[in-house]
């Protein structure tokens, strides 16, 4: 498997993303990471699946993050990630071996909704993938509300209010772990979310964030676009105990979107690598791109069929 580093440009700001090699004249997956994730932070193994399978993939950093350029540093803007995201179809359809005309978005979490949007903007993309999809910004606060206590809220709120008071007074942002234990401060705090993401960090991930992403999720909320990809076959593949991703928002945007749901009975992190149910995951997503956009490689005698 042949895997090249390679820079594009969204908007002024220079990306960096992988490209992971499949068959000549074959789709290419665009790979979309969640809250403050870098690409070497758990994507690699689902983009060496898709390789694997004959698919090209792509895998990218947001603006900010990782070895991207932009500043500040570790601050997650929506807008600028889902225009990250657009840079990056177009930039995917220019490499070798790719056939343009046909694009599938892969999305995890954060980046599960993100794809939405950009489907939702664009006619060149022939499939979607999200999984355990955050979609509902404003469900995802109510489900915190089951899971954390009252004070933790409003301190996390007050720190959000701040850091979004010094950013706009042209001062640097106020920083919290992306990822902490229970009672600590973070942006994800329930019980084994720090060691779950421990297991999939990758050199270039900071465990820290601007604390006013927790307004910048309120306004989330891709899910209104998920009527509009109705027509584009897509895959949402959901946690039935997720804590972080509300799963009924999943499924009510996916409904809107005539989506194929595929379940899982684990937690938001179970489907990364070292999980258990992470080969069901690919192994599922790959019998849905089979089946939407021609892939020769994938039809291989080796691949069962799915279960589950």
């Amino acid at each position: 498997m042949t895997r090249t580093t390679f820079d594009f440009t969204s908007g002024d700001v220079r990306c960096a993303a992988t490209h992971f090699a499949g068959a000549d004249g074959a789709p290419v997956v665009v790979l979309a990471h969640g809250l403050a994730g870098t690409q070497d932070a758990g994507l690699f193994p689902f983009a060496e699946a898709f390789a694997a399978a004959g698919l090209h993939a792509v895998t990218v950093d947001y603006r900010g993050f990782g070895a991207s350029d932009g500043e500040p540093r570790q601050v997650v803007s929506l807008a600028g990630q889902v225009a990250d995201l657009h840079a990056a179809v177009d930039a995917a359809k220019r490499l070798p071996g790719v056939d343009p005309t046909r694009v599938v978005l892969w999305g995890v979490s954060l980046g599960g909704g993100h794809v939405v949007s950009v489907a939702a903007e664009r006619t060149d993309i022939a499939a979607v993938v999200s999984v355990v999809p955050m979609v509902d910004g404003l469900a995802a606060a109510r489900l915190a509300t089951q899971h954390h206590r009252p004070g933790q809220l409003l301190a996390s709120t007050g720190r959000g209010i701040a850091s979004a008071v010094r950013r706009r007074a042209g001062l640097g942002p106020a920083m919290i772990p992306v990822v902490a234990h229970p009672g600590e401060t973070g942006a994800l705090t329930l019980s084994g979310a720090y060691e779950d993401y421990l297991a999939i960090a990758g050199p270039t991930w900071r465990n820290e964030v601007a604390a006013d992403v927790v307004m910048e999720l309120g306004t989330r909320a891709p899910a209104k676009a998920a009527a509009a990809i109705a027509g584009t076959p897509w895959l949402v593949q959901v946690a039935d105990f997720d804590r972080s991703a509300p799963l009924h928002a999943a499924m009510k945007a996916a409904f809107a979107g005539r989506a194929e749901v595929r379940h899982y009975p684990g937690d938001h992190f179970d489907l990364f690598a070292g999980k258990p149910f992470h080969e069901p995951a690919v192994e599922h997503a790959l019998h849905f791109l089979l089946r939407h956009v021609t892939v020769p490689a994938v039809a291989s005698p080796d691949l069962e069929p799915a279960h589950g």
